[in-house]
This record gives structure tokens, sequence and C-alpha cells, in this order.
């Protein structure tokens, strides 16, 4: 790997094209290096990881919602929809935007956090749509995916965004746009302009991911990966993007994140070095953020030494900056700790998932944020007596770049009635690579089973897994099987209408407007 930096240059200082950003990484999309076999498995997990908790989602409202506007889009060749007959083809873009929200809707996929956190998977719906659209094989789609990963994972180990507020989909634009590049065989130059655009046109706050937290978290990454495939056709029309979009005076790094002075440190693969990026990411056992995941498997340890939760007095999670200032205490976020806060909400307060954790021992991705669970008299007791603290030593170790001591855990202190205390630690999840039970190809097939059951039919299920195992070996035209079909009835009656609905019903409308 090269370390390059990157920072802000006036309009009058000197920058070449070859020094920019966007041009390294377009340079790393465009370098057909083989992918290594170990790589080909985790990118077949990955997509497994999806489609699993795209199924636990197909009939959620956003994802019924998205998959509507999606329908709204009919095209020839496009892309598979989640859910629907893989005959019913949608507008790659489109696709991408619906398949993107049954992805994210749960929170449940796989993960990367350093500088800067992210869901790398969410690279696989605009990447896959657009393969299964120009009818490519299996072996580009793996060539694909392999730099959406690398460059995701690279943006986020070089750059911080949430200091600024900024919503880490701004490295999944030109992640997903860079991939793409890789799939098409695009000349470098074209990957150049549609990563910067790619960049321009996702830069979000991150407001989506505070206070009154909306179905938009889900929408974001989808919106990001919808962005890239118009960005990458917009280019190839022969349109430009504004340069340099890192460094330039009024630029992403000027104006959004450090400012004029500061200096960021990318890492990129070599010319001929294999993209491995996805290798040092990891998915989620539990449906929660990713920083929950290890606290989840310490809660379950430690309930039995607890017992009697009545007598608690008080817990204080002792853990990283990320997990006290985004999902504890120090985010002094009221709706945190509120039993009638929506489902997303919980899923980033980890005072109401610990204490949930330790009464049921456990986790499940509907039964745990259900509203009557958050309003258990009992549970509303024990989530007010938690809290977490930053400790030097976890903020050290989160952000740590040897793998053998990174941590996204902490040490937790249960005061009980009395004075005596209850305390552990744990520093990785139990799924992770470095964790108890390391998630392999079986756990993949058994999230997804378990995911989908009762919703794909058994046979689905295993024509979709055996599509996965020979992933490499797909032609153009069984790309389209790396999809999954329900039942017309699991996915529920439309109850959504928008502007895309418009000329069903019409007159209707008109008059209801006048």
């Amino acid at each position: 790997m090269k370390q390059h930096t990157v920072r802000t240059y006036k309009s009058a200082e000197p920058l070449n094209r070859a020094d920019q950003l966007a041009w390294k990484i377009a340079e790393v999309a465009s370098d057909p290096v083989a992918v290594e076999t170990e790589v080909v498995e985790m990118i077949g997990n990955r997509i497994i990881d999806n489609a699993a908790v795209a199924a636990a989602s197909v009939a959620r409202r956003p994802v019924a919602s998205a998959r509507a506007q999606a329908e709204a889009h009919p095209f020839q060749p496009g892309a598979t929809v989640f859910g629907l007959n893989k005959s019913q083809r949608i507008s790659p873009e489109w696709a991408a935007w619906a398949n993107g929200v049954a992805v994210r809707e749960l929170d449940f996929h796989d993960t990367f956090l350093a500088a800067d956190y992210s869901h790398p998977g969410d690279n696989i719906p605009p990447i896959l749509a657009v393969a299964q659209h120009c009818g490519l094989s299996g072996a580009d789609l793996v060539r694909g995916l392999a730099t959406g990963y690398e460059i995701q994972v690279d943006l986020v180990k070089g750059i911080c965004l949430h200091e600024h507020k900024i919503d880490h989909i701004a490295h999944l634009g030109p992640s997903a746009a860079a991939g793409i590049g890789t799939l098409l065989n695009l000349p470098t130059e074209t990957i150049y302009q549609a990563v910067q655009q790619a960049l321009h046109v996702t830069t979000t706050t991150r407001q989506s991911r505070k206070g009154e937290i909306s179905s938009w978290k889900a929408y974001a990454p989808a919106f990001a990966g919808k962005m890239a495939i118009e960005a990458v056709d917009r280019v190839l029309r022969g349109e430009g993007a504004p340069s340099p979009a890192w460094e330039g005076e009024d630029g992403f790094i000027a104006y959004l994140l450090s400012g004029s002075k500061a200096q960021y440190i990318v890492p990129l693969p070599e010319k001929g070095e294999p993209k491995r990026a996805i290798l040092d990411t990891y998915t989620k056992e539990h449906s929660a953020e990713y920083q929950s995941q290890a606290l989840i498997d310490l809660a379950r340890r430690m309930g039995p030494k607890i017992g009697d939760l009545s007598k608690v007095e008080s817990i204080v999670i002792h853990t990283s900056h990320h997990t006290h200032y985004v999902i504890g205490t120090g985010a002094n976020d009221p709706q945190k700790m509120d039993p009638k806060a929506s489902r997303e909400t919980l899923d980033h307060s980890i005072m109401y998932i610990f204490a949930v954790a330790l009464e049921d021992g456990g986790w499940h991705h509907e039964k745990s944020y259900a509203p009557e669970r958050a309003n258990r008299e009992r549970t509303v007791a024990l989530w007010h007596k938690i809290s977490t603290v930053e400790d030097p030593e976890w903020t050290r170790r989160y952000h740590s770049h040897d793998p053998k001591e990174k941590a996204f855990g902490g040490r937790v202190v249960v005061t009980l009635k009395g004075g005596s205390v209850v305390s552990d630690e744990l520093a990785v999840a139990d799924a992770h690579p470095l964790g108890a039970r390391p998630f392999k190809r079986p756990d993949y097939i058994k999230k997804f089973r378990t995911l989908s059951d009762g919703i794909i039919a058994p046979s689905e299920q295993d024509r979709f897994i055996a599509t996965v195992e020979r992933l490499t070996s797909l032609k153009a035209d069984e790309l389209t099987d790396l999809t999954f079909t329900v039942d017309a009835k699991l996915l529920g009656s439309r109850t959504t209408h928008g502007i895309f609905d418009w000329h069903h019903d019409a007159p209707a409308k008109r008059a209801a407007a006048r």
C-alpha cells in the first residue's frame, strides 16, 4: 500500500491531475489486477449477507416505498429488485435504490470502522445493478466489488467525516463509482471524472443519524449508490465533474472537513497490488449499530453473573470516544433514553441495547425494537441506570492500526444495591474475525436462512445459495439469479403513493388537490 498525502491547493498553486486523490483512486480502479481466492469467497459471503437482511426487511414500509418508486421505472434489459420476479426489470439506478434501502433498513450487514465509519456492503446494490443491466459476468462483478470495497475502506482509513458532522455516504458515492468503473473496464480518465461527480452530489450532514432518526438513514446509502450510477452515466456521455473535488480551494477538504491547512493520509494499493480491503471488514450477528455488537455479547455473558437485575444500582460502560459520543450518553440526545423513540433511534442507543440484551440474554432484529418491548416498565428503569464514559485506552484501541488490538467494545461496571460490583470487558464481537466465533460461509448461510425463514421459499433459498457458490463462473444471463422472489402476499399491499403513482388515479388526485 502507498500512503497518499491529500490537502487543499489554492487555485494558483500547481496540482497535476496525476497527483489528485480522484485520479489515484481511478488508477486503482482501472488496474486489471486479479482477485484473490479468499477475496472472492468473502465477496460471496457479503452477497449472501445482503440478501439475508434484505429478506428480513422486504415488507417494511421504507423498503416497500423504495420498491414502489423503483417499479415506476421499468427498463430493458434493466436490473432485478429483491422480492420481485427476476423477469420484472427496473432501470439500474432505481433497482440499486430499492435494493440499497432493503439492505440498509435493519442496520444488519457488514461494517468497517477506522478514521470514519462505513457499511461497505452498500457498494453491492449499485455495482450489481449495473452488472445485470449491462449483461456482464460473475467474474466482472467480483472485480467491480473488490474495487468498491477497496476504495471504501481506504477512504474510511484516511479521512474522518464524522468529526465535521458529514455523513459517511460521502465515501460511498466515490467508492461505488470506482467499482462501476472497474466493472465496465472504463479508462482512468472516465473513472476520475465519475468519482469526483459522485463525491460532489453525495455529501450530506449527519443529522440523518441524530435526534429523531427517520427512515432516511436507510435511504441515504441507497441514494449514494443511485448517484454513483448516474455519475458514471453522465461522464460516459462526455461530461466532466468539479475538479479537483477533494483538494480544490473551495472544495471538500477546505470547506467541509478540516480546512485549508489540514492534511489527510489515504492508503491505496500500488499498481499490480491485489485489492484485499474486504478482508478487513466484518459483518453483524446482531441487528444493531456496530459498536453495540461486542457489548450485546458482553451483556449475554454478564447477565447470569449479575442475577436479579432489579438489584442493579448503576451500570457504567467505559468505552471509546465514538461509542460514548455517538450512541452513548455523551451524545446528549434525550431521544436515546425515550421509550417512544423510533427503531432507528433505539438502534443508536447503547443504553437501551445493553438493557434489553441483559434482560433477554440476546438480541432479535424485530422483537428487541418492538414498542411494547421498549416501553416495558422494568426495562425503562434499568435503561435509565445505564451511562457511558469515554476511556482514553478504549479510544486508542478503537483507532489502532494493529488489527490484533483494535477494539470496538468496552468495560462494563455494574454496581448493585449494597455496594457489590460485577465487571467484565470485551474488545470485539464474537462474530468478528478475531472474536470467539468468527463468521465463515456456513454462518452467513445460517443467517440468510434464519432471516428469510417464512419469507423466501426453501427451494428459492437453495437456488440463491447455489448461485453464489459458483459466483465467478456465472455467465452474463445468470447474474439476474443473484436476487430472490417472494410471494406477493408477503410484500403487503402498497400503502404509499407519490408522484410516480399519480397517473394511476390522476382524476381523483386532481379533484382532491382542488
